[in-house]
């Protein structure tokens, strides 16, 4: 007893660390689910539902409603990636990024706090790397652009208000505020800042041209304002090869990496059709009711679940695709009238003209057929419209109307229904980034996660009185889960007794192979905290023997094995020694970072 009322001396340093960790798988898990992804909705109202959620941190409010600009937050987030390995489209990038890493990592050499701080900033990464590919740093992206400026690195709205992907993520803050005061990644900027600014300028030009060639195209001015806001970040530190665009609520935000002033164009302009389409679709949406049975046409296409579930959505999508395969560049040169032409020629020069014309439309009915293919239906129609449209002086605005109302919708779904659909999706470089309405254990979880643990703790044991009384194993839910959340509150909150309970009765209960896991690394580590190795290795053992496919699991048992889980001033006579040593303590996602304050 007298080393378990130790324990609870040590108790707020572990749990600090603890909750931050599971919070975050588990609203990661969350972001999966059918239903997290914004969907417009079916009324008559000028924006889509998820229209309230709040502007990223760059958005300046009284600004301009299309704007360029560079983020010292973003280039913080992307510095630590960059010195974390990663080193996606290095060769192609600008020399800037290589520059940047090289003086970072000159303040590394002198420094062995600073060495430190990015030892632990790169487990944390290391330790979140879920996929492999581009998704890992997205995440990353999400959560800069809802920070408020350095030194202070802080969400500038609310865990439940932010953007689900980056939620995964948001316990790297105080690893991240650590490292760059180390290195000094404000003054990196500070004399940086004239190269961002001339690498913004190099690109003002194109994408100027590029926005005011659409709205040409579209007859719509480029000064309308309706309060939405159009916002392209230029970050040279990540990859050329990535357009990281965003929907937020009402804003559209671009993060792009320019390479000698030049920028994917095509990706940003996708972006911008959005920016200016959507309002006028989403406006008509109850126009659109008719269209649903084209929804049944395309359940085997290999769309988002959005865009099969939503009609507004998809016929979004595939009046922008129609626009885009309309002026595209097809790789073919236009025909140039000789200078020297005569009365006689008229004939031959109309049909080398015709004929370039046609390898154009070859061009682009392949390009048509290929959508029309991935499931965006209604190109085909749009884009015989859009013939139309080039001729006539209405704006897309004033003709969108026409386009709805006047469809045949028995021919497109007739037409829909001969098509053979791709097995496999494009990549689509926007994605909506709007939080789903957390509830139940999920809004639990986030309480958790903001120290509110008096609404996490009630909320999980109305889970457990409702599944109590649940009449179906459906409505039953997850015991586990709720056990777990009421488990971490109790080591927020200093009562063991309660902890190895509610970890116990999670390891028993829980659906997820990923509490049970993680329940018996904690139980572990309360085991070697009250100097009880041999039942905390049993509990490591547990943990592996569960085997969840996640590395930070695996990583944080294999490590309990190895050695007992120590707190600094805190040791078994057996291991006193060792417990001094730093470097023995587990490197698990649970004991690092600390919870931010």
């Amino acid at each position: 007893m007298m080393m378990l009322l130790r324990t609870v001396s040590r108790f707020s340093s572990l749990a600090a660390a603890s909750a931050l960790l599971i919070s975050s798988a588990l609203l990661a898990a969350q972001t999966d689910k059918p239903g997290s992804s914004s969907s417009s909705n079916q009324n008559s109202s000028p924006l889509p539902a998820f229209t309230q959620q709040k502007a990223p941190s760059l958005v300046d409010p009284t600004g301009p409603a299309i704007s360029l600009v560079p983020s010292e937050t973003l280039f913080t987030m992307a510095a630590a990636l960059n010195v974390c390995g990663y080193d996606e489209g290095l060769a192609e990038s600008d020399p800037i990024r290589q520059k940047l890493r090289d003086e970072i990592r000159q303040t590394l050499t002198g420094s062995e706090d600073a060495r430190d701080k990015r030892d632990k900033l790169c487990l944390y990464i290391a330790q979140h790397r879920m996929s492999g590919t581009e998704r890992d740093i997205s995440q990353y992206i999400s959560l800069a652009l809802y920070l408020t400026p350095p030194p202070a690195l802080e969400t500038s709205v609310e865990l439940p208000e932010m953007p689900p992907d980056s939620t995964q993520v948001v316990e790297i803050l105080p690893l991240l505020r650590a490292f760059a005061a180390a290195v000094d990644l404000h003054g990196i900027w500070l004399t940086t800042h004239h190269d961002y600014d001339d690498m913004v300028n190099g690109i003002h030009e194109p994408l100027t041209k590029m926005i005011l060639a659409t709205n040409y195209y579209l007859k719509m001015p480029a000064s309308t304002y309706d309060g939405r806001r159009f916002v392209v970040v230029a970050e040279p530190q990540l990859s050329p090869h990535i357009v990281n665009a965003r929907v937020y609520g009402t804003d559209y935000v671009v993060v792009v990496s320019p390479v000698n002033g030049q920028i994917r164009m095509t990706d940003v302009r996708h972006t911008y059709l959005h920016y200016l389409i959507e309002p006028l679709l989403y406006s008509r949406s109850n126009a659109t009711d008719r269209f649903l049975p084209l929804l049944k046409e395309v359940r085997d296409a290999p769309l988002d679940y959005r865009l099969r579930a939503d009609i507004v959505d998809l016929t979004i999508e595939c009046l922008i695709k129609a626009v885009e395969t309309r002026t595209m560049d097809t790789g073919i040169p236009a025909y140039v009238t000789p200078t020297d032409e005569r009365r006689s020629d008229f004939e031959r020069i109309q049909r080398e003209r015709n004929t370039v014309a046609q390898k154009m439309e070859q061009v682009r009915q392949a390009r048509l057929k290929h959508e029309m293919a991935q499931g965006y239906v209604l190109s085909q129609y749009f884009y015989e419209q859009l013939g139309s449209f080039e001729k006539d002086p209405a704006s897309l605005k004033d003709t969108i109307g026409e386009l709805v109302y006047s469809m045949d919708v028995d021919h497109e779904q007739h037409r829909a229904r001969a098509i053979v659909f791709d097995s496999k999706a494009d990549e689509d470089v926007l994605r909506r980034s709007a939080p789903h309405k957390l509830s139940g254990l999920d809004l639990a979880e986030a309480r958790l996660s903001a120290g509110d643990y008096v609404t996490a703790s009630a909320l999980a044991r109305q889970a457990l009185v409702a599944n109590a009384n649940a009449t179906t194993t459906e409505a039953a839910g997850d015991p586990g889960r709720a056990n777990f959340i009421l488990a971490r509150t109790a080591i927020m909150t200093g009562k063991p007794e309660e902890a190895i309970a509610g970890f116990q009765k999670a390891a028993a209960t829980a659906k997820e192979t990923r509490i049970v896991a993680w329940s018996h690394i904690y139980l572990g580590r309360i085991m070697d905290l009250d100097c009880k190795r041999d039942e905390a290795l049993s509990e490591y053992q547990a943990a592996l023997a569960v085997r969840d496919g996640q590395q930070d699991t695996r990583l944080a048992a294999e490590r309990g094995v190895k050695a007992a889980y120590a707190v600094k001033g805190h040791a078994c006579e057996a291991d006193a020694d060792d417990s001094a040593d730093p470097d023995a303590k587990p490197a698990g996602p649970a004991v690092a970072p600390p919870a931010p304050k």
